[in-house]
């Protein structure tokens, strides 16, 4: 079983990124919560070296100045967003990013900077946040000499103020510069600033520090410091300070003295989120500031114009040291490089990045997956396509929001409801327009939350009733109720919260007021109806508490389960097998507290119990799903990964396989499908969960098992198709086979497919068959497989629905991927599995396109038609070969005893059988093909046009046009008459010169019996 990347490729949030010098088309990035990415052709293509990491948050990445190999990657994004997540220390590679290890501070959560002497890539400076909510030791300016064998703090304040920026003198690594930020972020709250920050300066390689104050600097408290120095000039340093007098700070005197030379309000907003400058290597006079758009300066910062970069919110920035016009951006859709100084940029719609909160699906074939992607766009993407990947055709927009749920009607996959925040869209797909539908549409940016009339949060929930799609419900303090497509809405709830006022004010702390509704506390942030009873609806609040109706709003019950104050209850999931039973996914990170919460009732919230036995902590849990198929079947996304257990949570394991580590905020299943949301790697789908829902205590004994295959589907699949671009992955092409062996086997696999009157239609094996293919010419022709796996434990195999293959003429040459066996009806089927002479056989069912139902019929005569066409092809094949086998044989003859003059009267008959035989084969195939394309030159012949024919036949789920049962006449007529010819030579000619050779005592010439059709 595999995870497959469904994708978009649509890039998201990224604050680190990294050239390198003297390599122009190589550059790094990493994602906040997918990784570290390489690229070594520009941007074209970037490639995931992360993915077998334990973390997926980079906060920041320097490749080594003295060895290129040598990469530091600092975990844990400092932009402390509500929707961070965390790191777990430094991590090293010295294989230019094959392998990493961690090398420590693995408590430093969040890292703002890192840098490496350009000297030594020994020498690392670290400027670590620490935790961003919550207070702790291992914060601050760190250093190794070692390679990060060990670290030294050099510089710190205390437990609630870390580094967030460290930065070299070009021209001398021993003056470094620093600055310290105290910042914390709560649930209802986030402060940037306080008596720990500052800007700080080392003349020793950062063993010793010195605090700048005054001298032109800001007095009073400040907040978040971004530094540069100028490779042009050592003396001019730049810092963007948050400050009451904030701004950009200049000094021309290496930090002795400073003037504000600008205090543009574009710079300091959002202070805590940006405050990042970049000096060129060439000009002391230009200089880069990074927030929402991308500036820069050319007269020392005194004035600014903006860049046309990608995207938008820019965070990382890197300047080629000896060409500044090579430059590299990171910001809220991913990373893009310019090689022009900042004319053009290279696209982000090829990184697999984006940040998703939740993921739903509808009920189309194939189904589209729905979510809202962070500092982007909700978006709908198919799950597969025909074409065979899938690509940025196959997304669309749904809404304008970036942090909330997206559904679809489940009659209708054109009318799709998205919230963003307060605001509820209404989107009708066919006609391309989006209505605003909010309970109250209104703007309170900047309002904290207890100005408010109501607390509609960063991600309000939204759900559509099980029972009734015409009926929607929102939260905010309460609950809403709209019975016609949100054209009204009705309050059913009074205020379900603790309301503390305490936790409802202006949040930012004491310099820059940071008002967004991720600070709303008091919310109700789960909501979700019982698809057994109508009208059972369940609450829970970002304040630690559960509340229940049974009669739709009417009446409410609080039914919290034990748990620590304050908890965030992230989801709840009504059993979609019992009316009684919830479970309720817990989340308190944001209080410090990274261990897993889950707890389940079955009796409407009056008893719970906590299920969690087997995560770990750190994966704190967004979303737990029962399966819909199988009851206590559970599936939990953590911040860490997926998690399933057998057992109704008492007990979980990892269901991780290849999915990369990224905080999984929802997941839900879909038929067999388990679809998951992550918050940095997209879109990902575990296709065919069935084996998970056979899973008892019995098989793990057993040597072989076979599982039930899913019901297939029969699609036509691509023959080839552009793989070498961004795009996701189809589902494996066709019916899945599972089957487990407890060791490896020893002995051939076989796996048969039998029609329903139990006759072997495909045999395949685990030992590779040798056979003279056709050489390849087309890199985007699916190759398909040759065998099928048998390897300890779980095994996949996709059966590609075709019967065997015609009997093959080696080394013949054909202009498509060559004949193959017809694709096979929709009907009953049975699957064998054999090994050592035991077999276990399951039954199968494939069942037609659900876009074509009702073509039943009409797909039963286009397979019949197929069929014959098949066994046309192996009848011509067959005399093919035959005459190759006689020729070959003749010519054997010819090498070994041409000089014996006994043998004249034979050799003259069998020349002149060879030559009928020419003239027959000729008529069959075209022997002069020896390219796909040969057929231009020398024009096909039957072999060729049946080869064509019998794929245009299959071109879709329809029964043959009576052009092409004219044309089957016409060909097979052709055939039949070239065969009769072939019969007759056997019959007539080849006994004679058999008899010739035979009296001069040689062996006879034998046509060999038909083999097998593979």
């Amino acid at each position: 079983m595999q995870w497959r990347q469904v994708g978009p490729f649509r890039g998201g949030r990224a604050l680190a990124i990294e050239g390198v010098a003297g390599e122009p088309d190589t550059y790094y990035f990493g994602a906040v919560a997918g990784g570290v990415w390489k690229t070594i052709d520009g941007g074209a293509n970037w490639t995931p070296l992360f993915d077998k990491q334990p973390i997926s948050s980079i906060g920041a990445i320097a490749v080594a100045p003295s060895d290129h190999n040598v990469i530091y990657a600092g975990t844990g994004e400092a932009a402390i967003r509500g929707n961070t997540t965390y790191g777990t220390g430094v991590f090293k590679s010295i294989d230019g990013g094959k392998t990493w290890e961690n090398v420590g501070l693995k408590d430093s959560r969040q890292i703002g900077a890192l840098v490496v002497d350009p000297r030594n890539e020994n020498v690392v400076l670290v400027a670590a946040l620490g935790h961003a909510f919550g207070p702790n030791a291992e914060r601050g300016i760190f250093r190794t000499i070692d390679g990060g064998k060990t670290w030294t703090k050099v510089l710190s304040k205390d437990e609630n103020t870390g580094g967030i920026d460290v930065v070299f003198d070009p021209h001398n690594p021993n003056i470094v510069f620093a600055s310290l930020w105290q910042a914390r972020r709560q649930p209802w709250f986030f402060s940037s600033g306080g008596p720990g920050s500052g800007l700080y300066r080392s003349e020793d390689n950062g063993v010793t520090w010195k605090r700048l104050e005054g001298n032109g600097l800001p007095e009073g408290i400040l907040g978040k410091i971004g530094i540069a120095v100028s490779g042009a000039d050592s003396n001019r340093v730049y810092a963007i300070i948050e400050a009451k007098e904030g701004g950009l700070y200049r000094s021309d005197d290496a930090g002795q003295h400073w003037i504000r030379v600008n205090d543009d309000g574009r710079f300091r907003q959002r202070a805590w989120y940006f405050s990042k400058v970049y000096a060129d290597p060439k000009s002391a006079d230009t200089v880069y500031l990074l927030n929402t758009g991308l500036f820069r300066s050319v007269d020392g910062g005194k004035t600014f114009n903006l860049l046309p970069a990608r995207h938008g919110d820019h965070h990382g920035f890197w300047i080629d040291p000896q060409n500044p016009n090579r430059i590299a951006n990171a910001n809220d859709g991913g990373a893009s490089i310019s090689i022009d100084g900042g004319k053009t940029w290279t696209t982000q719609n090829n990184q697999p990045t984006a940040q998703f909160y939740h993921v739903s699906v509808d009920n189309a074939f194939p189904y589209h997956i729905y979510g809202a992607q962070q500092d982007n766009t909700s978006v709908g993407i198919a799950s597969r396509t025909d074409w065979g990947a899938i690509g940025p055709a196959d997304r669309f927009e749904v809404g304008s929001g970036e942090c909330g749920f997206v559904l679809a009607d489940p009659r209708d996959r054109h009318i799709i409801y998205s919230n963003n925040e307060s605001s509820i869209y209404r989107y009708n797909k066919t006609k391309g327009d989006m209505q605003d539908v909010s309970v109250l549409p209104l703007d309170n940016s900047g309002h904290g939350a207890a100005d408010v009339a109501h607390r509609f949060q960063w991600v309000t929930p939204l759900t559509l009733s099980p029972h009734n799609p015409d009926v929607l419900y929102t939260g905010a303090e309460c609950v809403f109720k709209s019975t016609d497509h949100g054209q009204s809405w009705t309050q059913i709830s009074s205020d379900l919260t603790r309301n503390d006022k305490s936790k409802q004010q202006p949040s930012g702390g004491p310099l820059t007021n940071d008002i967004t509704s991720v600070e709303y506390y008091d919310t109700v942030f789960a909501l979700a109806e019982s698809p057994i009873k109508k009208g059972t609806l369940w609450a829970g609040t970002d304040d630690g508490l559960v509340q229940v109706t049974t009669d739709d709003g009417q009446h409410w019950s609080k039914v919290t389960p034990k748990m620590p104050e304050w908890s965030t209850v992230s989801l709840i999931d009504p059993s979609p097998h019992d009316a009684n039973t919830a479970y309720a996914a817990v989340d308190r990170h944001k209080l410090d507290d990274f261990k897993p919460y889950i707890f389940k009732t079955t009796d409407l919230g009056k008893s719970w119990s906590a299920i969690v036995t087997g995560i770990p902590d750190g994966a704190y849990v967004h979303a737990v799903r029962e399966d819909p198929r199988k009851r206590g079947l559970l599936y939990a996304g953590t911040e860490i990964g997926v998690f399933v257990s057998f057992d109704d949570g008492a007990h979980w394991q990892p269901l991780q396989l290849n999915l990369p580590v990224s905080p999984i905020h929802d997941l839900v299943v879909k038929d067999d499908d388990l679809v998951v949301a992550t918050h940095g790697r997209s879109f990902w789908v575990l296709d065919d969960m069935t084996p998970l829902r056979q899973l008892n205590a019995q098989l793990p004994q057993a040597d072989l098992i076979l599982y039930q295959p899913q019901t297939a589907v029969r699609l036509h699949y691509p023959e080839e198709f552009d793989k070498r671009q961004p795009v996701g992955d189809n589902p494996p092409p066709g019916a899945i086979i599972n089957y487990y062996f407890k060791t490896a086997p020893k002995d051939e696999v076989s796996l048969d497919i039998l029609d329903g009157s139990s006759k072997v239609v495909r045999h395949l094996s685990s030992k590779e068959k040798k056979e003279g293919e056709q050489p390849p010419e087309w890199p985007d022709r699916v190759e398909r497989p040759k065998t099928i796996p048998a390897n300890e434990g779980m095994n996949r195999f996709a059966w590609d629905l075709r019967y065997d293959d015609p009997i093959q003429i080696p080394g013949a040459f054909y202009s498509g991927v060559g004949p193959r066996g017809p694709l096979a009806a929709p009907g009953d089927y049975q699957v064998k599995l054999t090994v050592g002479g035991k077999s276990q056989t399951a039954p199968l069912h494939l069942a037609i396109d659900p876009r074509n139902k009702g073509a039943e019929a009409a797909v039963q005569k286009q397979f019949a038609l197929a069929a014959q066409v098949h066994d046309s092809m192996s009848r011509l094949h067959q005399a093919v070969n035959e005459i190759r086998d006689l020729r070959s044989q003749i010519q054997n003859l010819h090498k070994r005893f041409s000089d014996d003059p006994k043998l004249k009267a034979a050799f003259s008959a069998a020349d002149d059988l060879d030559h009928k035989m020419s003239d027959i084969e000729q008529k069959l195939m075209q022997v002069n093909m020896k390219g796909s394309e040969g057929n231009l030159a020398f024009p096909d012949m039957l072999n060729e046009r049946f080869e064509t024919f019998s794929h245009t036949i299959e071109s879709g789920d329809t029964e043959p046009t009576q052009g092409q049962l004219n044309v089957f006449q016409m060909l097979s007529s052709q055939l039949k008459e070239q065969l009769k010819k072939w019969a007759q030579l056997k019959a007539e000619e080849v006994p004679k010169v058999s008899e010739l050779i035979k009296q001069a005592n040689l062996p006879a010439l034998i046509i060999a019996p038909p083999k097998k059709s593979e």
